[in-house]
């Protein structure tokens, strides 16, 4: 059963919603999009998976959706949020950030500093829609930790061949920006998100919590 609990933040009380493993590798601290909460698909399947799995899953519901807002606060409010809540976890297991969207970005410029060991980006917002000129590569390249890209491939956001090489990345095949598929695409929508959930598993295995037995 999730567990929930409000943290303060500079910028108002935000909530962390407790998905726990039994005996936790690490804990992934996922925070939502800008224009949408915790209640997202991937965020959801991957908290209901991971733990299962031996991976505590918080999410993150930041300050401005907590209090109602429409529109996301900007970004260094949004770090400010997943600082706040990672300090609450210093001292357990080894922590990975990550998110979807604005939260992947956040994550990313976040991970040195709040002392994370990985990075899962989860439709990273490369640039702007149509706006390819305005790269936001250094902001995913800058978190300097171990960072999985796992991204749609009809995202306008950046689809994946737009990624410099070298960066791990995840394709989902027919996906866009919210990772949905078409109904007569390729994959359905359940396949869709089981890709997801199974390439960060493997990704935490491999690159960041190492086998388990």
């Amino acid at each position: 059963m999730a567990e929930t609990r409000t943290i303060a933040t500079p910028h108002g009380d935000a909530r962390l919603v407790a998905h726990r493993a039994r005996s936790a590798a690490a804990t992934v601290l996922l925070s939502h999009g800008a224009g949408n909460g915790i209640d997202t698909p991937d965020l959801e399947a991957l908290a209901e998976v991971l733990p299962r799995n031996g991976f505590t899953v918080l999410l993150l519901e930041q300050p401005w959706k907590v209090a109602g807002r429409k529109v996301a606060t900007p970004p260094a409010t949004l770090d400010a949020g997943l600082r706040a809540a990672a300090a609450t976890l210093r001292g357990r297991a080894p922590l990975v950030v990550g998110g979807r969207s604005a939260g992947a970005r956040s994550a990313a410029r976040s991970a040195l500093e709040v002392g994370a060991v990985g990075c899962l980006a989860l439709a990273f917002p490369l640039h702007p829609p149509g706006r390819p000129e305005k790269t936001r590569v250094q902001e995913l390249i800058g978190a300097r930790v171990p960072t999985l890209v796992i991204q749609g491939d009809r995202d306008t956001m950046g689809r994946p061949e737009e990624f410099p090489a070298g960066i791990d990345l995840c394709p989902v095949p027919g996906a866009d920006h919210s990772f949905r598929v078409p109904k007569r695409g390729s994959i359905t929508q359940t396949e869709a998100l089981a890709i997801i959930v199974e390439a960060t598993l493997e990704w935490l295995v491999r690159d960041v919590s190492g086998p388990r037995p």
